[in-house]
């Protein structure tokens, strides 16, 4: 007979459980979700209240009977599970499958996992709200209506294999307007005035000053007749401007500020970031880590006291609660912090160690005192223009929380660093070593990151915390968005320097537009968001998606029918799906870009079966139209003719080499040279499929020979699928499209075919997926 039975999402979370509860109790997890909508007809009754119809799936119905034979032995059944909405499902699906007695079953929540929240939950237990399990029923029930409504019409009218969805279509709408707004971006030029000057410090020394001057020039004649001014010119000190200044610490982390600090700081994806606060929190080292608020209670509250006085002193301390200001924020819990504050380390993998630090410091940090300043502005004068040169420094009179934690951002601007000034007088005078006259661009707006993306939906309030890592992820996986690293371009600016009298004009070059982890969209996801933005205005609005979190919240909250939500938003919804069926057209994102000189042949790009494609001829004329595909960051909406027409310059034959031909052409993989029908892959950055040699060509062939024969150990003849080769990791078995790990005492070289056979059949032995 079991006592009390607690039941937990996951095995992580019961252990950690379990070190807190004594033997009366027995703690087992559900592994998740023990119920999901069916897939026939939506799983939603759509005659009947929109009433869900749930199943049991084949992997959690031994789970299942193993939890419907501890509840018949427990007296008391404790529904532990997180205390989200999706927490509260979680319970009611547990209570409803394993048909558990009102009268003994109990609802636990906590938002952190230590022996005093899991005490004090079981004294204060409740009911299961239905009221919360109500709000995350529309969300899945609205969700769903969404994704298989509108997939099919993108089946039908786009390509086959497309999906959509309420949060990721609005996601992807983002994205995709800010790339246009990138392309269409004109970037204007103007002429930043620098000066250096020099004076002596309180030693006596020399010491430098940089300054910039307090106007821009629109044009090279206006910057050049300034220079021409300050030949001669004498400068002096003006002005002394200093003024107090304090930086306060940021609030304690909630969700999205710890995946976008986590981000800047670690280089964690977002889906990264949840991984691993899940972890901590289920290892029992932080606080639940789904959360919009920036709450933190009255004990940690004390610890946090305790703690910076030891760590840092009692000037350092500055203990507050912050408010919450994110738009439509969800159920008051606390902030996400570590459970027992006075430990400034755990014990877990890299990573878990690095985000356990980043939220101790940003937690201490917020319970610290401001940090004082002093700027220091010094104004230069011009004897021959009215024109003044500035200099600012910036110095730090008491560090307060900038001695544990400064936070990053998503703004990058070198020209805006402030030093430190040396002691000033006005009327002193100043010599000038030179003046630097350099050409500036504007900048287009900034891509997003995963964590700009985050902020923002934060910020339009869509979503919620539990949904921004799924998202992202999810408009990634389905292709609509790439998030990658890509090069720079060169372009030449003017630069012009006064020094000792004499002015010197140079052609410099700079690196522009380099971008590191950004989010792209794909051309299909162009496509996509263009059709749903044509004919499912209201899906795509930010504000509609925004108004349907809030009705979530008035469910939540007892203040709103779920079904009434749903079937307000569903008949006219549908509505609109069979008349964009039956009337719109089908979407390829095509574009005439403009004439093959050669045929007089339209030149089209557009999406074709298997990617963007471009295409000389139409299929209204006779003669059968040629295709090309793009390559990779190449966009229909910008490619140009010139671009076009060079995709048909491949494949090309460049040669041959032992009697073969050699032939360059561009795959799904990227640029190759095919050669005795094997393919060897061009090398980024390096090889340009336009214009390699034929003597290129070879070298890449035999480098790749020499590799491929290295990288084979062992063959039998009588079993040709079994292989010993070299890997990345090592040596490893390849038999049969698998890959089996040899263990550290074999001889790789020296093992025969049974041998083999005999580590494959080993269960122990460990499949690799990919060692090549």
């Amino acid at each position: 007979m079991i006592n009390n039975l607690v039941i937990v999402e996951s095995p992580a979370k019961a252990r950690t459980i379990e070190k807190f509860l004594g033997k009366d109790f027995r703690v087992t997890s559900s592994m998740g979700h023990i119920r999901d909508l069916s897939k026939k007809d939506f799983g939603i009754d759509l005659k009947n209240n929109y009433t869900p119809e749930y199943i049991v799936p084949n992997d959690k119905k031994k789970i299942v009977n193993e939890l419907k034979k501890l509840v018949k032995e427990a007296n008391t059944v404790w529904l532990a599970s997180d205390e989200d909405r999706e927490g509260e499902a979680i319970a009611w699906h547990l209570f409803e499958v394993l048909k558990l007695d009102p009268v003994k079953t109990r609802r636990i929540v906590f938002g952190e996992i230590t022996r005093n929240a899991i005490l004090e939950s079981i004294k204060n237990y409740r009911a299961i709200d239905k009221n919360l399990v109500n709000a995350q029923q529309a969300r899945r029930v609205l969700d769903r209506l969404v994704g298989f409504e509108l997939s099919p019409v993108l089946w039908k009218k786009v390509k086959p294999a497309l999906s959509a969805g309420r949060v990721q279509s609005v996601a992807v709408r983002l994205i995709v307007e800010r790339e246009r707004e990138i392309i269409n971006f004109k970037p204007v030029s103007t002429f930043r005035t620098t000066g250096i000057f020099n004076t002596k410090n309180s030693d006596g020394k020399n010491f430098q000053i940089k300054s910039e001057l307090d106007q821009r020039f629109r044009d090279k004649s206006t910057a050049f007749e300034f220079l021409g001014k300050c030949r001669g010119a004498e400068f002096r000190i003006s002005d002394i401007i200093k003024k107090p200044a304090r930086k306060s610490p940021s609030p304690p982390f909630t969700t999205s500020t710890l995946q976008q600090e986590a981000s800047r700081k670690l280089g964690f994806s977002v889906s990264q970031t949840m991984s691993v606060a899940q972890r901590l929190y289920e290892s029992g080292f932080i606080t639940y880590m789904r959360t919009d608020s920036v709450n933190l209670s009255q004990l940690a509250l004390n610890v946090a006291r305790k703690t910076i006085t030891e760590e840092f002193g009692d000037k350092y301390v500055n203990i507050h609660q912050y408010k919450t200001k994110t738009k439509g924020a969800q159920e008051a819990h606390e902030a996400i912090r570590p459970t027992y504050i006075e430990n400034s380390s755990v014990a877990g993998t890299n990573a878990e160690k690095r985000l356990y630090d980043l939220i101790w410091k940003r937690t201490l940090a917020s319970q610290m005192s401001d940090a004082q300043l002093e700027k220091t502005i010094a104004e230069i004068a011009i004897s021959t223009s009215s024109e003044k040169f500035v200099a600012q420094g910036e110095v730090i009179l008491f560090d307060g929380f900038l001695k544990l934690y400064i936070e990053s951002s998503d703004e990058e601007n070198i020209e805006d660093s402030k030093g430190l000034l040396p002691p000033l007088r006005k009327d002193q005078s100043l010599e000038n070593l030179e003046i630097v006259v350099a050409q500036r661009f504007t900048n287009p707006p900034a891509r997003y990151t995963e964590a700009s993306l985050v902020k923002k939906l934060e910020e339009l309030g869509i979503g919620r915390p539990s949904t921004y890592a799924p998202t992202i992820s999810t408009i990634q996986n389905r292709g609509y968005v790439i998030k990658e690293d890509r090069e720079g371009k060169e372009r030449e600016y003017i630069s012009m320097k006064l020094r000792n009298g004499f002015i010197e004009e140079t052609m410099e070059k700079e690196n522009y537009g380099r971008e590191r982890a950004k989010l792209f969209p794909d051309n299909i996801g162009m496509i996509v968001n263009d059709f749903l933005i044509e004919y499912f205005k209201e899906i795509m609005d930010f504000n509609f998606t925004a108004s349907v979190e809030k009705e979530f919240d008035d469910i939540a909250e007892g203040n709103l029918l779920w079904t009434k939500m749903i079937d307000d938003f569903y008949k006219p919804f549908h509505k609109r799906v069979e008349e964009t069926i039956e009337n719109s057209d089908y979407s390829k994102g095509e574009r005439k870009i403009g004439d093959d000189p050669e045929t007089g042949r339209p030149v089209i790009a557009r999406m074709g079966r298997y990617g963007p494609i471009v295409q000389i001829g139409d299929q209204e004329t006779e003669e059968k139209p040629r295709y090309a595909s793009l390559l990779k960051g190449q966009h229909l909406e910008t490619i140009t003719l010139e671009e076009a027409l060079d995709l048909f310059k491949l494949p090309r034959t460049i040669g041959q080499y032992k009697g073969k031909e050699m032939v360059v052409g561009i795959g799904r993989f990227g640029p190759y040279v095919r050669h005795d029908s094997k393919f060897y892959s061009l090398k980024k950055g390096i090889d340009d499929p336009y214009k390699i040699t034929s003597e290129r060509a070879i070298e890449l062939i035999l480098e790749k020979m020499e590799t491929d024969k290295n990288r084979i150990i062992k063959t039998f003849e009588d079993e040709p699928d079994l292989q010993i080769l070299n890997g990345r990791w090592g040596p490893y078995i390849a038999y049969k499209k698998k890959n089996f790990k040899i263990p550290k005492n074999s001889d790789p070289s020296k093992l025969n075919k049974e041998e083999c056979l005999k580590i494959i059949n080993n269960p122990s032995s460990k499949k690799k997926k990919n060692n090549s």
